[in-house]
């Protein structure tokens, strides 16, 4: 029998693959590029680049961020939960729902340049439903496809990988209502509409949240569809940092992206230990 003590030498092992590309591929990248904003390009020590954070223009690129990611979020959270409890009523290994899991896995992950050109495609300048719109009514509705390179495209574009993100994350969850718990409330006199503003939706709303914060943190941290679809500014905070690392100087102080680097990083830290006070709630009901 094997000691506890060879064991745990063995868990420790087993880690250290991970361990080391944590270390080389998130952890030194991530300390190299927000350091580089508390330094100027002659190494000495400054706070100006932290300071320029708080530049109107600046605080403009986070507000549009927050916008971007707080609607796509809870219109992806809003339609994702509806189409997962549209799914409780067909069987768990059915096709239906195999194949819906499926395609929102792959939608999910499905971006950059394939999703930014898609939309160029149907919605763009010359894009297949924009000049059937125009040819078939004489309505410019899309405004001859420009807002889809700016914030407003982003919402639409960015909903397309939020919904199925919404599905994987949440459906574990709703799957997870213990049908005792409606016979319960059934035996007592409950209605339908006590069960699910006593039992289900207390129960659901940290994962709901949850799940949300996680859609919140998705697109804020979104880059490769932004970069591919808007060409021209910068009006979230990803694309403001490619600006800054092609011309440091172009919000006169330099390395002011790994200052804005770190303002994004002290966003993610707060959603994400939300999200994981959340769903440690959660787990407590599904065990």
């Amino acid at each position: 029998m094997q000691s506890p003590k060879s064991r745990g030498t063995g868990a420790v092992l087993g880690l250290l693959p991970f361990s080391a590309y944590v270390i080389l591929f998130l952890a030194i990248p991530t300390v190299l590029a927000v350091g580089t904003g508390f330094f100027t390009e002659d190494g000495a020590f400054t706070l100006d680049n932290i300071v320029g954070v708080f530049a109107p223009n600046v605080l403009s690129t986070f507000g549009n961020s927050f916008f971007v990611s707080a609607v796509t979020a809870v219109i992806g959270a809003i339609v994702g939960a509806l189409v997962c409890y549209a799914l409780l009523g067909t069987k768990a290994e059915g096709a239906l729902r195999t194949i819906i899991d499926s395609l929102s896995s792959v939608l999910a992950q499905f971006g950059g340049v394939m999703l930014a050109f898609m939309f160029i495609a149907t919605l763009g300048n010359q894009g297949l439903i924009t000049k059937f719109i125009f040819e078939t009514f004489g309505v410019n509705i899309f405004e001859n496809g420009q807002w889809l390179y700016q914030v407003p495209g982003l919402l639409v574009v960015y909903l397309f990988f939020q919904v199925p993100l919404m599905i994987i994350t949440f459906m574990p969850a709703l799957s997870g209502l213990k049908a005792t718990w409606a016979e319960a409330n059934a035996t007592l006199g409950g209605t339908s509409f006590t069960y699910w503003t006593r039992i289900a939706i207390p129960v659901l709303a940290p994962s709901f949240i949850g799940s949300l914060l996680l859609l919140f943190a998705n697109a804020f941290s979104s880059y490769a569809t932004a970069a591919a679809l808007v060409s021209q500014g910068a009006p979230i905070v990803p694309l403001q940092i490619r600006s800054a690392l092609v011309s440091e100087t172009v919000l006169g102080r330099e390395n002011m992206a790994g200052a804005l680097a770190l303002g994004m990083i002290v966003v993610m830290i707060i959603v994400m230990w939300g999200y994981s006070v959340l769903q440690s709630r959660t787990s407590r009901w599904q065990k």
